[in-house]
């Protein structure tokens, strides 16, 4: 009996030490893998834990490699194993550890149903997420920051689709208008001509594609049968195509057409030129109504109402004096106005403005009715000045002549000259050449401003009094930022009188805003210098009529270029002015044939214009004349 219970000791201790231990061992390993919150735990469980997996690496690695792709180290399972591996003999193994932990989580993983869900959608919510921030990674790699790079390339992508929008907003309209060239240049040929049922169809699918067309100018506003009737015309042309395979007939057509179409081109921009000048020089009906209503009223008045106050201000060479030369009543009106209401002191103001003798009532009884402030007007009929006649001033004598008759009203001289603006017969008024005589209508004055009828005051002028202009005559603003305002294109340089006095590359000057000086005109007798020029020009050969050409030449170095601030121009034909140079302006000018007060007068500028004008006074509605 003893004996037996000797021998039991020894097979209970095999027994504890084959089956029990290795239990023990093993529920050790797995309180390491999931570990308890308690402290006390883990520690009591390191050097065991050290020991199997230092010990059993073998046995371990023979885990499936199936699920090899698994053994990438999960984020959230991580994070739990880090607070078990803090002491130094744990961080030596934490390699072996973390690969080893890692297989087995993914053998337990693949073999419970409920912890698979659980385990594997952190694992692909990091791929999911990798995945995701790939391209975005590439475009911070790119551009810095990817949400900087994303709105960019989203930006391009935008500009990228409008454009090409834009591009094939219209392509149907224009394949279609491709198609009635080719098909009418089909139905000239004599290959297809002499197929009668060819074109017969021809024909019909040319009024179903033009009645397809109609008036549209993009896609949209096609029919919904258009693309039918393109593919109907495209199946006849390709049948014309292999009725007609000539290419050097077909290609000595379209130069044929090509031709004519130039040519045409060529009549209506002649055409265009020529109701754009006959435009400028009519007379809207409302432009017209206007002096004869103001007419009638004026000679209603008796004498003393007829006078303006503040004559004794006119011949005071203190004050400040403009000379106006115009039949535009309402064109006179802005001009006064806009340099009244800048004025800094609108009595120290004094307007001259001569007129003809249809205009002359009319005028007064403008100024009359709407008096300018504080400031003096004069109205004068240029007819009154009898000393201007044509024993004394050369290009009256020339106005008359039967010669200048004969350029401005035979209609058959008009295909020798290419410039239709020079055949304006507004060269044939006297009141455009009256600048060549201030000191003559002016002659207790000092210095005057003349201003044209079609330019708006937007800043106080009396400083221009008193610029030194160091003993020239004209002040005026250069135009040599544009080529066609050098002194080659108004003289001809072809003709001796021109090319020894003068520099072609000279830079002109502007008429409209001039600031004169009186004295130093009369001191170098710059009157006579334009009468001897005007007499060597009797037959237009040094120059076209008009009064920029001699007045670049009588001012020739006696021209005082002021800044360019003062004085902008093109309103009246350039439809691109800076904006922000028409602002800083103290003067715009519509040169041009577009007129504010004409229907072809350009909108984006005619609103500088129109704030002059007071629209609900009686005589514009009676004449209705609207803004």
């Amino acid at each position: 009996m003893k004996l037996k219970m000797g021998f039991r000791k020894p097979v209970l201790c095999l027994l504890f030490i084959t089956v029990v231990s290795p239990i023990l061992l093993y529920t050790d390993k797995l309180g390491i893998l999931f570990p308890s919150s308690s402290s006390d735990e883990l520690d009591g469980s390191e050097e065991i834990s050290t020991f199997a997996f230092t010990g059993r690496t073998g046995q371990l690695n023979v885990l499936p490699q199936e699920n090899e792709m698994l053994v990438k180290e999960p984020v959230g399972i991580v994070s739990k194993l880090k607070p078990s591996m803090q002491d130094g003999k744990v961080l030596e193994v934490q390699p072996v550890e973390v690969e080893h932990k890692n297989r087995v989580l993914s053998t337990t993983t693949t073999s419970s149903g409920s912890n698979s869900t659980e385990l594997e959608n952190p694992i692909k919510q990091v791929t999911d997420r990798s995945e995701e921030t790939t391209p975005k990674m590439q475009s911070v790699e790119k551009g810095g920051n990817f949400g900087t790079r994303e709105t960019v390339s989203r930006g391009h992508k935008n500009e990228k689709n409008s454009n090409q929008v834009d591009s094939v907003s219209n392509t149907q309209v224009r394949y279609l208008k491709d198609q009635l060239i080719r098909a009418k240049v089909y139905l000239s040929l004599t290959a297809t001509r002499s197929n009668a049922h060819f074109i017969r169809e021809l024909r019909q699918r040319i009024k179903e594609v033009q009645r397809a067309l109609g008036d549209a100018t993009k896609d949209s506003d096609l029919p919904r049968n258009a693309h039918e009737k393109l593919r109907a015309m495209d199946q006849t042309l390709a049948k014309g195509k292999q009725i007609q395979d000539d290419c050097a007939a077909m290609v000595k057509k379209l130069r044929a057409i090509l031709h004519s179409t130039e040519e045409q081109l060529r009549v209506h921009r002649k055409q265009t030129m020529f109701l754009t000048q006959l435009t400028a020089k009519t007379l809207p009906k409302g432009l017209h109504c206007l002096p004869l209503r103001l007419s009638t009223e004026f000679y209603a008045l008796n004498y003393s109402q007829q006078q303006f106050p503040y004559q004794e201000k006119l011949d005071d060479p203190q004050l400040y004096h403009y000379a106006l030369f115009s039949d535009n009543v309402l064109a006179a009106a802005v001009v006064v106005n806009s340099t009244v209401s800048h004025a800094k002191d609108p009595s120290r103001h004094v307007f001259h403005i001569v007129t003809d003798r249809l205009n002359y009532a009319a005028m007064r009884m403008w100024f009359l009715v709407n008096p300018p402030s504080n400031a003096a007007i004069h109205v004068q009929n240029v007819e009154e000045f009898t000393w201007l006649n044509s024993s004394y001033s050369p290009v009256l004598k020339q106005l008359g002549s039967p010669s200048m008759i004969d350029y401005y009203f035979k209609t058959h001289r008009a295909a020798s000259d290419s410039n239709l603006k020079f055949r304006n017969p507004k060269y044939l008024s006297i009141l455009n050449h009256l600048r060549f005589y201030l000191p003559e209508i002016f002659p207790k004055l000092n210095k005057v401003l003349f201003l044209d009828d079609d330019i708006v005051v937007q800043k106080d002028l009396t400083r221009l009094w008193s610029i030194d202009m160091r003993g020239n005559v004209n002040g005026a603003v250069e135009t040599c930022g544009e080529t066609f305002h050098r002194f080659d294109r108004y003289l001809n340089f072809s003709n001796p009188l021109i090319s020894k006095n003068f520099d072609p590359h000279a830079c002109g000057w502007a008429y409209g805003m001039n600031i004169f000086d009186l004295e130093e005109w009369k001191r170098q007798n710059i009157t006579e210098v334009y009468h001897n020029w005007q007499k060597l020009n009797h037959d237009r050969q040094l120059w076209k009529l008009g009064t920029l050409p001699p007045g670049l030449i009588t001012f020739w170095k006696r021209t005082y270029p002021l800044d360019r601030s003062w004085h902008v121009l093109g309103l009246g034909y350039n439809p691109s002015v800076n904006s922000r140079d028409i602002e800083k302006a103290a003067v715009v000018h519509y040169n041009g044939n577009m007129k504010p007060w004409l229907e072809i007068g350009m909108p984006k500028y005619r609103g500088y214009w129109s704030k002059y004008i007071d629209y609900d006074q009686v005589y514009m509605r009676e004449c209705n004349i609207n803004p």
